[in-house]
């Protein structure tokens, strides 16, 4: 049992909140953390899941059952199953406001956001679980072994490698077979299949929609509308390029990464640590890794992007506020990073003073040149970004 960072952090909005939304992919904890707040919260919590049936007539009529149980907290998981609540949710919060009266669950980010928008404005918080990050497993699992085997609690327990290669397989079918059907998207699993394949072989790279489209033999609006849906699934992300008003030509297609380098890993066939330093795409794999446990840790407060011009200059990472960019981040698989012109470059494009570059292992950061510093990952997130 991991502590996740979210409880403190849920447990303020609930504190405030009439209802707080748990968004995040399928098996990364939502449920287990929800549960906990059956043992913290100070009044009865009723739990439901949508996926068993019993549960799910509970609220064939829902404005009965809230009302009968307005004064408990009442959690409800796969909300999405139900969308047809929202509109009931606003109308008995409005007759009864009190904070901490609703916890919703989702795996579906489209339908979640769509629906809490148009009927709980200012009524609902939203909070995006992610896996396991480096803080949340520090002395108990090590960084190697997170990064092979990714954030996914049930990932990292597994000590059978192919017991951990069937839940990876199970995870992607239910989304491939299950969960996409269920969002709206018509399209056969052979091709969701060779599409999430395509994007592990280019992990990292600039999203190029044509060439995904003649890849599998699909039309561009096909192909543009899964991109869509991994996203919303939470199992990609598009890094969007920063623009800045210099007179050079930018790249301004996003980058895209397989969020969990866990599932990376399973699509590539990779399952140690040093498989993975032998494939080509292990410095895709750490950049991504080193991505997303950032992300995990700003929670929102900040954006993310990179930075690359026409003309080879770039940056792997940067760290914005209010359309200033407030930090640049060099993600490199070595031991010995070297000064380079591109780093030069684009922290005079991007006029930052905090500059980092992130390696594996790394005992004591040190200084590179000027305003950079060398690191860990783990320095990084807990040194020196709550400083940011």
């Amino acid at each position: 049992m991991y502590q996740r960072i979210a409880i403190q952090k849920v447990k303020q909005l609930i504190k405030h909140f009439p209802v707080v939304a748990i968004l995040g992919p399928r098996q990364v904890g939502k449920t287990t953390l929800a549960k906990e707040f059956i043992k913290l919260l100070k009044k009865d919590v009723i739990y439901l899941d949508l996926e068993m049936p019993g549960d799910y007539n509970l609220l064939l009529n829902p404005e009965l059952f809230f009302k009968a149980n307005q004064n408990k907290c009442i959690i409800i998981d796969e909300v999405q199953r139900m969308p047809e609540l929202f509109s009931v949710l606003r109308a008995v919060i409005d007759i009864h406001r009190v904070a901490g009266r609703f916890i919703l669950l989702g795996s579906a980010n489209p339908i979640l956001l769509q629906k809490s928008s148009e009927t709980l404005a200012g009524r609902i918080a939203f909070y995006e679980l992610t896996g396991l990050n480096s803080k949340e497993i520090y002395k108990k699992i090590s960084q190697n072994k997170h990064w092979v085997y990714g954030g996914f609690p049930h990932s990292l327990k597994f000590k059978n490698e192919e017991i951990r290669k069937d839940w990876f397989r199970s995870f992607i079918l239910t989304y491939i077979e299950r969960e996409f059907v269920n969002l709206g998207l018509k399209t056969t699993s052979v091709n969701l299949n060779r599409f999430f394949y395509m994007l592990a072989h280019n992990q990292g790279t600039l999203v190029n929609v044509s060439s995904y489209a003649k890849s599998l033999g699909l039309q561009f609006p096909v192909v543009a509308n899964y991109f869509d849906y991994f996203e919303n699934a939470f199992l990609i992300r598009k890094l969007p390029p920063f623009y800045i008003n210099i007179k050079k030509r930018l790249v301004k297609s996003p980058k895209v990464y397989i969020r969990d380098t866990g599932i990376l890993h399973y699509l590539l066939n990779i399952s140690s640590f040093n498989q993975l330093l032998a494939h080509p795409i292990a410095g895709a794999s750490w950049e991504g890794f080193v991505i997303e446990q950032i992300a995990s840790c700003l929670e929102n407060k900040f954006n993310l992007s990179f930075y690359r011009t026409q003309d080879g200059t770039e940056t792997d990472l940067i760290i914005e506020k209010n359309g200033k960019a407030e930090v640049c981040i060099e993600i490199k698989l070595t031991s010995e990073p070297q000064k380079t012109k591109s780093m030069t470059l684009s922290h005079i494009d991007l006029n930052t003073s905090k500059n980092f570059v992130i390696i594996p292992e790394c005992k004591i950061s040190y200084q590179l040149f000027d305003s950079t510093t060398v690191c860990s990952l783990f320095d990084f997130i807990s040194i020196y970004l709550p400083k940011i």
